[in-house]
């Protein structure tokens, strides 16, 4: 039964065929039992699939096979990803050698019998490549780029300014695409209102959009279900219900009017997407991404800002607000605290024009 584990040699290495080129057939049967036990562990094919690319790139770099590596062979492939004109950063580098010391561990695991097969065919077998000694120490609880920050009020207001004025501009000039700019600026002010992640923005409907009972007065939009929040690996997407706060009010007559005015003449039938597009299908997270870049152009703001620093800008202000932590936790969906606390920025601005915000 042991043998039978996916991912085993007797799964994917025939034992009664004989290879012309025995090196590469091993090689190649490594790689996809790896990603059989993967995916037994019910890990996404977005996962696996990256991995065992970066496990080629690197046998491709040594010019060796795994049963060949060695940690100097580890070491200079970090050193060479470190040159040249953009050097990775030391949590790329970091995530790189475990991706690969996890295919190492896998080999290495008796269960799987790639030891035994190794040492028959070619007399070597896999050994450990990153090791205490030559990894990356991860000394720091956050070592993300430091110009990640949140937006302050004026720029936000500024975003959605520029957002508003697109869809004039478009009819002004007698051009196509008055419905979309429409659409674009709500869901930049749904995602900073909500605080929600791009995918999982992509990925609301209608019905996720509810009343809370204690603030009647946002009708269907006090709170809105996120079904598909960012999930763990191997498990399944993470849920739960974000509130819309009172200093994110003025998002209710946003939506209203999108839901009731602008979505309908898109003839969406019966699609339940909130965003839809003009070819009835719905908004993906690039087209999102692409309507920030477009506002924050037309804004003139820093281009190093993108569209997840929305959710930065969600969570400070949120704590600016006066908020516990826990509850600003629970809103965005963070299992840990700390997680929530790298996204925290400086006060930079006041919030006297905030709730003018539309």
């Amino acid at each position: 039964m042991i043998a039978e584990a996916p991912g085993s040699v007797r799964l994917v290495l025939a034992p009664n065929v004989v290879h012309l080129d025995p090196e590469p057939a091993v090689s190649a049967a490594m790689r996809e039992g790896w990603a059989r036990q993967q995916a037994a562990r019910f890990l996404h094919a977005s996962t696996i699939q990256p991995r065992l690319r970066l496990v080629e790139r690197f046998g491709d770099f040594t010019g060796l096979y795994p049963w060949q590596w060695t940690p100097a062979d580890g070491e200079a492939f970090i050193v060479h990803l470190r040159s040249g004109p953009k050097p990775i950063r030391m949590s790329t580098a970091r995530a790189y050698e475990v991706v690969i010391a996890l295919f190492v561990e896998y080999l290495l695991d008796r269960r799987y019998g790639w030891v035994e097969a190794c040492q028959e065919r070619f007399g070597l077998a896999p050994q450990v490549v990153f090791h205490e000694g030559n990894s990356v120490v991860h000394s720091a609880e956050y070592e993300g780029d430091p110009r990640r920050r949140p937006l302050t009020y004026d720029e936000v207001q500024a975003l959605f300014d520029a957002a508003d004025a697109r869809p004039r501009k478009i009819r002004t000039q007698g051009r196509k695409g008055t419905l979309t700019a429409l659409r674009d600026a709500a869901v930049l002010k749904t995602i900073y209102a909500y605080g929600t992640r791009r995918t999982e923005s992509s990925k609301v409907d209608l019905v996720d959009l509810r009343r809370s009972r204690k603030v009647p007065r946002f009708g269907r939009f006090g709170s809105m279900a996120v079904r598909f929040g960012k999930s763990s690996k191997g498990a399944p997407p993470k849920r739960r219900t974000v509130l819309l706060v009172r200093e994110m009010d003025w998002v209710v007559d946003v939506l209203d009017e999108w839901v009731r005015e602008v979505r309908p003449r898109l003839s969406p039938d019966r699609h339940p997407a909130l965003w839809v597009t003009e070819r009835v299908g719905r908004m993906s997270p690039r087209s999102i991404n692409e309507a920030f870049v477009a506002a924050r152009q037309a804004a003139g703001l820093d281009e190093e800002l993108d569209l997840h620093f929305l959710r930065h800008s969600y969570i400070t202000h949120l704590t600016e607000f006066g908020y516990p932590a826990r509850f600003v936790q629970e809103q965005v969906g963070h299992s840990h605290a700390a997680t929530t606390a790298v996204y925290m920025g400086a006060r930079t601005s006041t919030a006297t024009s905030f709730w003018r915000l539309r």
